[in-house]
């Protein structure tokens, strides 16, 4: 039996979030002071709802394992946030976001929740604005923007490239506001590891403080996942270390329907792997591709003599250079979408061309961008021209104003002055677009758990655009879930208080007790970061950029075969009643491990290609990923029956009258 129920509003697709906010349920003042609601997270998902929530009087309790919530890993988005503002005058508009976004997904997000999130776009730079981010601006004052993949506009709001510590510092700061007053019941070092579910609703959580080890039980009205993405399932990714996955895993494991989870993003412009002993990878901004132009050298033999040190970028001359993008996709160039410069950048490294030790990095070049800088520049100041080491001087002052601290990082990591020789990328694991299925309020399957942010599945389908991460964060946390979360509380305004003293709660907290004794009184012989980085590689042989029907099946295979090596062989050193890391990385790792079984089942199920979701036997005669929107024009959404490889599947249809389906192009 199919149990989902979307509840897309009626009414054209332009009045249905205003007419839902007209219908809904609302709470007064007085009565919000009585409900209490648990937020697990805090980056700008979960930070944003808690300081809006506790602004409207709710009683909120937020989460976050980190010792600050200035540490939730939305500090480290760079290039920027959408938002349909038109400032550039170039023919944006909120149904043109709403279409790049669709498009951009290769046609398989909800389209109600898309347009919504387009329509509220724009609130989130006033909001923004208003708690006094920097963002950059124009010589007039005007708030600049910039491009990112699969758009022809420029959209993206930015502060140099870091803007997701700067919108961060605007969450923290409103929290902040309600931590005095209250509101917000701050727990830092504190994780959730069970959601306690009671009568049928989801009434709290059990955590573990991560100092003392104290496991402690937290009761509220409803609770709310913003917990992140589940990408570390490929231990290497630019992700940090200890992102996870969870308190949403828990969530699925109690009744909440897991959706897409194949559905999982490539980034193109990271850091290539320097050695077998890394443990990071480091991003460098999707924004760079405004300006830098990506490509390898056209014979292998160039290729080959700069792997070896004998020839270096620079000995390359122009006519010798594959500018492979702009040549494949001269629409869009070097701002094709993610999975697709992912892809094209495997095809040509898998070739031969590659341009690193390993043969895995391509060049991502701006010497074309310095030079026409530094001339603009030149104009602009009435100097000659013709004073190539003034251009130069001047270019490079340009670009460091606007990507100076991502070359500066480039430079510490790599030990490689970016301004004078071309950087090095390669694809690697950035974001997952599956997550917790929600409807369009938000809510998951178990009535009074939400899932916000990057933790839901609900609106990039198959590949995210550059910059609507942040937005999407955002509109979720201050424009979305105070009005849906308020229609759902609406029923427990005489609900009274929700006591941890039940058996519910016993039970969840034996569970969690249990498993972290096991854990402890393990004699095995292998560390986490052992068996984690084993994991990492089968999720990148065999589920990364590329898939295929064989590999799966090994995939999951393996993936089965390691979680019991995990179970018998892991070492947890130290105990439970103190600060143990190890501790709790094998509660992730162990979460990790059947969450990748069910993420492999669902690549092996989805017999297509789309977006990010790349599968060899499914492609086109030119390459391009090729769906089948007769058998695959759903949401998949798994059902945890006991084990990952026995998940049962449940489908929600997509329906699209808004837009035209068709194949997706860019060239």
């Amino acid at each position: 039996m199919n149990r989902l129920n979307a509840k897309i509003p009626e009414g054209p697709i332009s009045e249905k979030w205003t007419n839902h906010k007209n219908k809904i349920r609302l709470i007064s003042p007085a009565n919000k002071r009585s409900l209490d609601v648990i937020i697990v997270g805090t980056g700008l998902a979960g930070g944003s709802a808690a300081a809006t929530l506790a602004e409207l009087g709710y009683n909120v309790k937020s989460f976050c394992f980190q010792d600050s919530p200035r540490r939730a890993h939305s500090v480290a988005a760079q290039g920027g946030v959408n938002a349909a503002k038109n400032y550039q005058g170039d023919g944006d508009s909120v149904y043109r976001l709403f279409y790049d976004t669709i498009k951009g997904g290769d046609y398989r997000s909800r389209e109600a929740n898309v347009y919504r999130l387009a329509e509220v776009s724009s609130n989130i730079i006033d909001q923004c604005v208003a708690q006094g981010v920097p963002f950059a601006r124009e010589y007039g004052g005007l708030l600049a923007n910039r491009s990112f993949g699969g758009v022809q506009v420029s959209r993206t709001f930015y502060a140099k490239g870091q803007t997701g510590q700067q919108l961060l510092l605007g969450v923290y700061s409103a929290m902040n506001r309600q931590i005095v007053r209250g509101k917000i019941q701050m727990y830092n070092r504190h994780e959730m590891l069970d959601v306690v579910v009671v009568g049928g609703k989801a009434r709290g959580i059990i955590s573990r403080n991560l100092v003392t080890g104290a496991i402690e039980r937290h009761a509220a009205h409803a609770v709310v996942i913003a917990s992140g993405g589940y990408g570390n399932l490929f231990y290497l990714s630019t992700y940090a270390m200890g992102c996870n996955a969870s308190a949403a895993w828990k969530a699925h494991k109690k009744g909440a329907f897991l959706a897409n989870p194949c559905f999982n993003q490539i980034h193109p412009t990271a850091i290539p792997v320097g050695g077998p002993n890394q443990s990071k990878l480091t991003l460098m901004s999707e924004s760079l591709r405004n300006d830098g132009r990506i490509w390898v050298p056209k014979s292998l033999e160039d290729a080959k003599a700069i792997r070896e040190g004998k020839k270096t970028p620079e000995d390359i001359p122009q006519s010798d250079r594959d500018y492979y993008l702009e040549r494949q996709y001269p629409a869009f160039g070097n701002l094709v979408p993610r999975d697709v410069a992912s892809r094209a950048a495997k095809e040509r490294c898998d070739a031969g061309y590659g341009v690193n030790v390993t043969g895995e990095a391509v060049f991502l070049d701006f010497a074309s961008a310095i030079s026409r800088l530094g001339k603009e520049q030149m104009l602009i100041k009435g100097l000659d021209s013709d004073n190539n080491s003034l251009v130069q001087q001047l270019g490079k002052e340009a670009i460091r104003g606007k990507y100076g601290n991502l070359f500066q990082m480039y430079e510490k990591i790599m030990d490689r002055n970016p301004y004078e020789t071309p950087m090095m990328i390669y694809p690697t694991t950035h974001y997952t677009m599956g997550g917790l299925w929600v409807d369009y309020n938000l809510m998951t399957t178990v009535p009074g758990l939400f899932a916000i942010g990057e933790s839901n599945f609900s609106d990039h389908g198959a590949n995210r655009l550059g910059a609507s991460a942040l937005m999407q964060a955002l509109a979720d946390g201050y424009f979305i879930l105070p009005y849906t979360l308020g229609d759902y509380l609406a029923d427990d305004i005489k609900t009274g208080k929700i006591t941890t003293q039940s058996a519910d709660f016993e039970e969840a907290e034996s569970r969690v007790t249990e498993r972290i004794h096991r854990l402890i009184s393990n004699k095995g012989s292998r560390s986490v970061n052992h068996l984690h980085k084993k994991l990492g590689n089968i999720m990148w042989k065999y589920c990364g950029i590329n898939r295929n029907e064989e590999g799966l099946k090994i995939a999951m295979a393996e993936i089965k075969s390691l979680r019991g090596e995990f179970w018998e062989r892991v070492i947890v050193p130290g105990t439970e009643k103190e600060y143990n890391e190890e501790l709790a990385k094998a509660g992730r790792l162990a979460d990790f491990l059947e969450l990748a079984e069910l993420y492999a089942k669902d690549a092996l199920f989805r017999k297509e290609s789309c977006g990010a979701h790349y599968r060899e036997e499914y492609r086109t005669a030119d390459g391009e990923a090729m769906r089948d929107d007769k058998n695959f024009d759903h949401v998949a959404a798994w059902e945890y029956v006991g084990e990952p490889g026995s998940s049962v599947f449940h489908k929600e249809k997509l329906v699209y009258e808004n837009i035209e389906i068709k194949q997706r192009s860019y060239k």
